[in-house]
């Protein structure tokens, strides 16, 4: 992040969380890209006892009432170790928008504070076998039994499953409405029954308990529905903003290092008698990659300053989709920019570089592919461009032959 932008306070969070990133061990990063660890609560109980979780909430329940804009800070730094740490870290934001927005004095009491001070740890339901991108095509049903519901599905590819004690989940309160007018949501606690299963041998990523959900049966108290009963799509619709714009902050980091780490390989390796930054080959990859990087950096902080401001809905889920597509696919460029400065070095595990192409290729894909990206940044446009009034220059006319109707044929 751009300190000659922040505030004293924001450099200060920073250097809290720099000094955060300083204290997580190497050893638990290596154990948990081998799968040796599959949930590192130590990591969560640290960062709370430092009260760096869920900066946006309310101080009553732990939080530090922070914005947006603080918020992408932290995470950029945290991004910094690898992406299922910063995953790890976000879950607790991403599920706390949830309840810190809809949910009731009680459930805030119950679920939020202890998430903040790390006494329980969560997870959000969202994916299912048959409905990753088409989240309205969920099949997961929560049934009505008088102060219960009856939950029954499954959910899969869920980040911290394996450490959860409870879980926010989607699932259809009434089969006789369309998809999108009956979806619920709920705080699900492990305790009831929920089935946790490691099934995946993932090709990056590893670590954060990634698993599957199986509820069967599984008993919900009504006091545990977010909400409105089917008013699952409007929560759904605000929870693009914490998933989307936590996973673009987290390529900051890991983006910034990975750069300062072929830089100062290329002043180092010599080939042709020369340190191989003589060669422009290699130092415009450089220069390049810091580019992209200033630019993904840039539309991160003003998105986030923008959902701090309070930006129409619509425009902003444009904005944390479009951040969301462009941070990742630049993330994903710069890893593979500095994999070939490194050359045949950087595809071992002599470097971190692998890992982290390992680790990029996947953020592409959750929270909603980027081709799902692509699908809300035109559609939310073309509807503002259908609403737009006349403010600015009609460039249509800026064409000698502009007036001839003639020669503009639509059908």
């Amino acid at each position: 992040m751009y300190d000659f932008l922040m505030t004293d306070e924001q450099k200060k969070l920073m250097e809290e969380v720099r000094d955060f990133v300083r204290w997580v061990p190497r050893q638990l990063i290596l154990d948990m890209d081998a799968d040796r660890v599959r949930f590192p609560k130590e990591y969560l109980v640290e960062a709370a006892r430092r009260n760096l979780l869920g900066l946006r909430f309310p101080q009553e329940y732990g939080g530090r009432g922070l914005g947006w804009a603080d918020e992408v800070i932290a995470i950029g730094e945290i991004g910094a170790l690898n992406i299922s740490l910063a995953c790890l870290y976000s879950l607790v934001t991403i599920v706390g928008e949830c309840i810190a927005e809809y949910g009731n004095d009680e459930q805030k009491e119950k679920y939020l504070r202890p998430t903040l001070s790390a006494a329980l740890c969560t997870a959000e339901g969202l994916t299912e076998p048959r409905g990753g991108s088409d989240f309205f095509g969920a099949t997961t049903t929560a049934e009505r039994k008088g102060d219960y519901y009856i939950l029954n599905g499954q959910k899969r590819f869920i980040v911290g499953a394996e450490g959860a004690d409870y879980f926010m989940v989607y699932a259809r309160t009434d089969p006789a409405k369309p998809p999108r007018d009956c979806m619920s949501v709920f705080l699900v606690d492990r305790s009831e029954g929920v089935e946790v299963k490691h099934v995946y041998g993932l090709m990056g990523t590893r670590g954060g308990g990634t698993g599957r959900l199986l509820f069967k049966d599984v008993k919900v108290p009504l006091a545990n529905r977010v909400g409105e009963e089917n008013e699952g799509s409007r929560i759904f619709y605000r929870m693009m903003i914490p998933e989307r714009l936590t996973s673009a902050a987290g390529c900051i980091g890991m983006s910034r290092e990975l750069i300062k780490l072929a830089a100062r390989y290329s002043t180092r390796r010599k080939a042709f008698g020369t340190p191989i930054k003589n060669f422009e080959g290699v130092s415009f990859k450089i220069a390049e990659s810091l580019t992209i990087l200033d630019a993904m950096t840039s539309m991160i902080y003003t998105t986030a300053q923008a959902i701090d401001r309070g930006v129409p809905a619509a425009y902003g889920r444009r904005l944390v989709s479009e951040t969301k597509k462009f941070a990742t696919e630049t993330a994903w460029n710069i890893v593979n920019q500095v994999m070939q400065v490194m050359g045949g070095i950087g595809y071992t595990n002599v470097y971190p570089v692998e890992r982290a192409l390992r680790d990029t290729r996947l953020i592409m894909i959750w929270t909603g592919t980027n081709e799902i990206m692509n699908l809300i940044i035109q559609h939310e446009f073309y509807k503002e461009l259908a609403a737009e009034k006349a403010k600015t220059r009609d460039v249509e006319m800026d064409a000698e032959e502009a007036l001839n109707e003639e020669e503009k044929i639509y059908e």
